[in-house]
């Protein structure tokens, strides 16, 4: 759910579904009752995408984002896909099917001639939100698309992956993208059972986060959550902060003292960087996982514990098992189920979300009271364009940089209202640091990273616009005005240039 404080869906850079308006896929062989249709809904906000068959449909729904799919129920037949006919009377039908399979989120509108009721309230029992008959009565036409985008939103809200998930147990957590809501359901499913959990990912993806949710949203819920980093330690102080000591156990040993293993017991035990766990002492924690058991040195009594296990690395703990350098047998019993988070320039469409959030909680608890500020659509491309090989953790530090330098600035400014948060902000490092390879690099002949001496004005422009819908993760409005072209140019431009 998205964070009350963050700014309106007004603001620039606005992340892919913003609560004011949503993604429309328009499927209709009449270009122009299409186009009525999309000019109904542009006028409250929402962002449409027409297509005039079922062949562009299956495309757009496979490769697209959206939010509701209106469709008509009969269009001609085509050669649909591998050469399979589509019959006409049934291309709607298709177009649900392929929205229930490739958009399970969205919500789908049948637009039906009169004696088509029957079907259509055939394909309503089959998952359609609902149909609507011709002619189209515009005002109900726009309503029920309300309605159906704010049935998505609800749900967007209502479970754990939406935007920013600020309830049952998964607060902070920042999962818009697709990758990020596909891992919190099978977080919060793993959650439930007593399996210990590996998380995998590069530093500062998140995996705590993860693992205090696993905790939160098990069983074990009341009880305590202790967190060990294997790589802090020297071997012998971790073995002590492991499972504890007796007095007189060595020097300066003047009480007992529990180690991380009974302290938890009963909740959850959370081992970050476990691949920096020494061979002697991955042997000792493999016993005491398959014995419940734990000796504090110097005692020869065992000790009942009770944990469930969650682990973490950032290292190819399997490579290393390969390699000897991870006992092959510990790997086994850590990895009951796994979790692997992807890098923050695999999912970039969270980093506006991210941004955002950033800013808020910068603002509350740096200068409360204060009003939150904006962000410039320049500075919001920098950051979504930047690398970062910290991930989330670097991401989250630059923005408090930010928000602290332009609280600076408007401090000493007062007459000129709220800050916005702009690229003379943002570090150097960052603000003229490396792309991502993928978006600096190009796959037209011609065009080399930083130079475009020689290249042709197409070759430009298909560039331009390939890689400002990257950026703006599809979202094919917010990409019009930051090129500062009209939507239908654009539209009209990814069909001439085939890009989707």
């Amino acid at each position: 759910m998205s964070d009350p404080s963050a700014p309106s869906a007004a603001a620039p850079f606005q992340a892919p579904r913003p609560p004011s308006r949503a993604q429309v896929l328009i499927v209709d062989d009449e270009p122009d009752h299409a186009e009525v249709m999309a000019e109904a809904l542009r006028k409250p906000g929402h962002v449409c995408t027409i297509v005039g068959g079922v062949g562009q449909a299956l495309d757009e729904l496979r490769h697209g984002v959206f939010d509701v799919v209106v469709t008509d129920l009969r269009m001609p037949s085509s050669g649909g896909q591998n050469g399979v006919a589509i019959d006409g009377a049934d291309a709607g039908l298709r177009v649900l099917e392929a929205a229930r399979k490739h958009q399970p989120n969205a919500e789908t509108i049948m637009v039906t001639a009169h004696g088509d009721v029957p079907t259509a309230r055939a394909a309503f029992k089959h998952g359609a939100y609902d149909f609507i008959e011709k002619p189209l009565d515009l005002d109900v036409f726009r309503n029920l698309v309300n309605r159906a985008a704010e049935t998505v939103l609800l749900r967007h809200e209502a479970g754990p992956e939406g935007d920013l998930v600020q309830h049952d147990g998964f607060e902070g957590i920042i999962a818009g993208s697709e990758p990020m809501r596909r891992i919190l359901r099978a977080v919060k499913t793993v959650a439930a059972s007593n399996l210990p959990v590996l998380i995998t990912g590069e530093s500062g993806t998140g995996k705590e986060l993860i693992a205090q949710a696993i905790h939160k949203n098990s069983p074990r819920a009341g009880k305590r959550f202790v967190a060990l980093n294997c790589a802090a330690e020297a071997e012998n102080l971790l073995e002590d902060q492991l499972f504890g000591h007796v007095r007189g156990a060595f020097t300066g040993a003047e009480k007992d003292r529990e180690g991380v293993f009974e302290y938890a017991s009963g909740g959850t035990l959370f081992l970050d960087e476990i691949g920096d766990m020494p061979l002697k002492m991955q042997a000792k924690l493999l016993r005491v996982l398959e014995t419940g058991e734990v000796v504090r040195l110097g005692s020869n009594d065992p000790r009942k514990c009770d944990v469930r296990l969650v682990s973490a690395t950032n290292k190819d703990i399997k490579a290393m098992s390969a390699r000897g350098e991870f006992r092959e047998d510990l790997l086994f019993r850590i990895r009951g189920s796994s979790v692997h988070l992807p890098p923050l320039r695999e999912r970039r469409e969270d980093i506006p979300r991210i941004v955002r959030h950033a800013i808020s909680r910068a603002i509350t608890t740096n200068f409360p009271g204060r009003p939150v500020p904006d962000i410039t659509d320049a500075a919001m491309m920098r950051l979504t364009a930047f690398n970062w090989p910290g991930n989330v953790r670097q991401l989250l530090n630059v923005v408090q940089n930010m928000v602290v330098i332009a609280a600076g600035e408007a401090a000493d400014r007062p007459l000129e209202g709220a800050p916005r948060l702009d690229l003379r902000h943002i570090p150097d490092d960052i603000r003229i640091g490396d792309e991502d390879p993928a978006l600096a690099s190009s796959d037209d002949p011609g065009i080399a990273a930083g130079s475009l001496a020689g290249t042709s004005l197409e070759q430009i422009e298909k560039r331009a616009i390939r890689e400002t819908l990257r950026l703006t993760a599809g979202n094919r409005e917010q990409a019009a005005k930051l090129l500062g072209i009209g939507e239908r140019t654009l539209y009209r431009k990814l069909k001439e240039y085939g890009l989707r």
